[in-house]
């Protein structure tokens, strides 16, 4: 709890940045990144960072900091994306000039408003010939997204994130709505904040990136994350570089965890292994629901295992995310194993003990011995460090193993208008084309009040007493129809063939 003694002061806000991948998400990011932060030297500039520090020098010539998370964009990170606004103080939602708001960018708006933080329209490329920043307006007011002057109260700032046009008026937007938002901290108090990342390296041990949201962290201190521990030893900040203090928003990396955390898990400072540990003790894992199947449930459908290894927590999430999207009634995919590193050995061993087990790696390795005994047992291992090219496979090994099942097709529909005679099971009727196409040799469903009543076959088709093969939609014609059931006025006839699927 916050002392009153302390004193608030005003803090960096933390701004998230979403929409459809291809709006410019990422080279807003890129250009904010390579025009704000000052140390251009350090390697961690290079690194994949989940968060970085900007200085943006005002209009009035201050000097303000904003912290951005770097949330991937793509669908399929939707729940890193939605935990990026939660972590989050602003969102800025990028929208192209161009082509409007799509699937995505709903999405994005969605996680923002269940956030409940207040957000920033971004109108990019406007640089391009095709932009058109009034019908965006009113394609966004379509899609009930009110811009200031626009029937709504929510800001908007039309940028290039490619030629860097109004994007220092994004940046001091940015500052005006954190200014409004009374953004606040207390240095004094030990820090606290949000895990946003979580590594395992061989060298350098189990690492987490953490955004710092109120007071002071501070080496020869103890963080806890759950049920995890860390001295706070090396601590280093979003460049890489080793620091011994950070105060709120700002993103650090502390290596020494005994466990691997778990991404979105609030941490707290201690003064005291003892307090620390004292809270890991009294710690009780939240239960999380996963929609994983039994062997039971999958007798007569399709089921994929799979094992996933990533390079942080976050990845694994997103493949996760985007097995859940490619099942259907037929195929079900059950993770049977995930973790952080490479792919060893052990992994082998446990897809072998299932047929038609996969191995998926995200920006991870695979260990030679380990590849020598897949190769040898058969065991298929895919390695992507691009998340659109992971779905497209993902979703090519579904439709491969997904069972063909045959289903039937309706090709046509027509009314019948008259019945005429009938002799033994064949019925000479009169009709009317609805919809599609109805030929001489198919076989038709009899419906009735949309209930299915009979079956039969079209043995023969006229129109204006000439014998036709087809009828189409709209045409009146008389037909020759062989069924066990009469047809009566007003039923329906439904054409239909056997396809696989």
């Amino acid at each position: 709890m916050t002392n009153t003694n302390h004193k608030e002061i005003v803090r960096p806000p933390v701004i998230c940045i979403m929409g459809h991948i291809d709006h410019g998400k990422s080279t807003l990011l890129d250009y904010i990144r390579k025009t704000n932060i000052v140390d251009k030297e350090a390697g961690g500039i290079t690194q994949k960072i989940s968060a970085y520090e900007v200085i943006h020098k005002t209009k009035d010539g201050r000097e303000e900091k904003i912290t951005f998370l770097d949330t991937p964009g793509h669908e399929s990170f939707a729940k890193i994306r939605s935990r990026g606004a939660n972590i989050a103080d602003i969102a800025i939602l990028v929208v192209s000039a161009e082509d409007g708001v799509k699937k995505q960018t709903i999405e994005a708006l969605n996680c923002i408003k269940c956030s409940g933080i207040p957000y920033i329209v971004a109108i990019n490329k406007i640089d391009k010939p095709g932009a058109d920043i009034e019908r965006t307006k009113i394609n966004l007011a379509e899609n009930e997204i009110y811009l200031e002057g626009f029937g709504g109260a929510v800001p908007y700032v039309p940028i290039s994130a490619k030629t860097g046009q109004g994007v220092n008026d994004l940046l001091d937007m940015m500052l005006l709505v954190a200014e409004m938002e009374e953004l606040k901290g207390t240095p004094e108090m030990n820090a606290e904040g949000v895990v946003i990342e979580a590594n395992l390296d061989k060298q350098k041990g189990v690492s987490a990136t953490m955004i710092i949201k109120n007071g002071t962290i501070r080496s020869g201190q103890f963080v806890t994350c759950g049920n995890t521990l860390a001295p706070v030893r090396i601590m280093e900040n979003f460049l890489g570089k080793k620091i011994t203090e950070a105060t709120f928003s700002s993103p650090i990396q502390i290596i020494g965890f005994d466990k691997l955390p778990k991404v979105g898990t609030p941490f707290f400072t201690f003064n005291s292994k003892k307090e620390a540990e004292q809270l890991v003790a009294e710690y009780q894992e939240p239960e999380v629901t996963k929609c994983h199947i039994s062997e039971e449930e999958a007798e007569d459908a399709g089921l994929v295992r799979t094992i996933i290894k990533a390079d942080v927590t976050g990845s694994i999430e997103g493949i996760e995310h985007e097995l859940q999207k490619i099942q259907n009634d037929r195929i079900k995919i059950k993770v049977i194993h995930s973790g952080v590193g490479d792919i060893s050995e052990n992994d082998i061993n446990m897809a072998a003990g299932k047929t038609g087990t996969i191995i998926v790696g995200f920006d991870v390795k695979v260990d030679s011995q380990a590849q020598a005994v897949a190769d040898r047992l058969g065991i298929q291992i895919k390695i992507f460090n691009i998340i659109y090219k992971l779905t497209e496979w993902l979703q090519e090994m579904a439709i491969e193993r997904t069972p063909k099942m045959m289903v039937e097709d309706i090709s046509g529909r027509a009314k019948v208008l008259k019945y005429f005679s009938s002799v033994k099971d064949k019925h000479v009727i009169g009709g009317r084309g609805e919809m599609g196409l109805i030929e001489v040799g198919d076989d038709v469903k009899i419906m009735r009040r949309d209930v299915e009543v009979g079956r039969g076959k079209i043995r023969e088709l006229q129109q204006q007493k000439e014998k036709v093969r087809e009828i189409r939609e709209g045409v009146e014609f008389g037909c020759q129809l062989q069924s066990d059931i009469e047809p009566a006025p007003g039923d329906k006839i439904e054409a239909f063939r056997i396809i696989e699927k």
